[in-house]
């Protein structure tokens, strides 16, 4: 017989969603709330959400910082991300496309050694990936820091493509070649347009991967002037007080780009989510 759900069980479902929702904003609203205070106001016995006195003082110090610094991180960050995510998902499509639809030696070896990747933190990787770089005199450079972001962003974007490419009917493609296509036509004719869905996955997770990354940035850059943003921020932290409303609307900053991109392609990004955990 089914079950009707009652009114006292969806409100008691809408409450438990709503008290998560608060969870999972509240540090989100804090954070702009923050970026909106005086410092006066910040350093208070008093907790106030709504900032008791409203200024933009503290994004207007960060657009007008001394030679323009703030914006240099902006543009570093951007630079650096978009070309890490154009060569991360195109590196990725390739080879999952690849483990995908082709049979070669080690092919096996290959898959395991993407998922062995994705067992270990990315901390592991700073030493060897310094000392790489360096040997390459490509330290302090967006070179040196783009091959860090897609040598740790390519494991995870590999086997997400390859699900998503094993959930496309080959015999799409196998028709494509009876009209005359070879394989890179119809890779880059038939498959990738049917795999935007997963592309747009990979693409922003390699985005976020090199947007919000401070450790490699850290270590790899010595120059203020070639910070990231992560890295620009933490010009902010003192070893004795910490200028919590020039992070806090620093931080709001590096958040909008990320969220806008999140809510322009939130459909493509939860459908190729969708199809790829299909198959692995």
């Amino acid at each position: 017989m089914e079950h009707r759900v009652s009114k006292f069980e969806r409100f008691a479902v809408h409450l438990v969603l709503l008290l998560f929702v608060v969870i999972a904003v509240f540090p989100f609203l804090w954070l702009l709330s923050t970026s909106f205070k005086p410092p006066a106001d910040i350093y208070t016995s008093e907790i106030h959400l709504i900032p008791q006195t409203f200024t933009l003082d503290n994004y207007k110090y960060l657009l007008n910082m001394k030679d323009n610094l703030f914006l240099k991180w902006v543009g570093n960050s951007l630079t650096i991300a978009l070309l890490t995510t154009v060569l991360g998902v195109f590196f990725a499509a390739t080879t999952a496309y690849a483990l995908s639809r082709f049979n070669f030696p080690g092919k096996r070896l290959t898959g395991y050694s993407f998922f062995l990747a994705q067992m270990f933190p990315g901390a592991v990787l700073i030493v060897p990936l310094y000392n790489i770089v360096k040997n390459l005199g490509l330290l302090n450079s967006y070179t040196g820091l783009i091959l860090a972001y897609i040598t740790t962003a390519l494991p995870f974007c590999v086997m997400m493509l390859k699900g998503y490419f094993d959930s496309i009917p080959i015999e799409l493609e196998e028709a494509a070649k009876v009209d005359g296509l070879n394989t890179f036509q119809t890779f880059y004719r038939i498959v990738l347009p049917l795999a935007l869905p997963g592309l747009a996955v990979t693409g922003f997770f390699a985005f976020i991967t090199a947007w919000n990354e401070f450790l490699f940035a850290l270590t790899f850059m010595n120059d203020q002037a070639a910070y990231t943003l992560p890295v620009g921020l933490r010009t902010f932290v003192f070893q004795f007080r910490t200028d919590w409303h020039f992070l806090s609307a620093g931080a709001i900053l590096i958040t909008l780009p990320v969220l806008l991109f999140f809510v322009v392609a939130q459909r493509w990004l939860i459908s190729g989510l969708t199809a790829g955990g299909a198959k692995g």
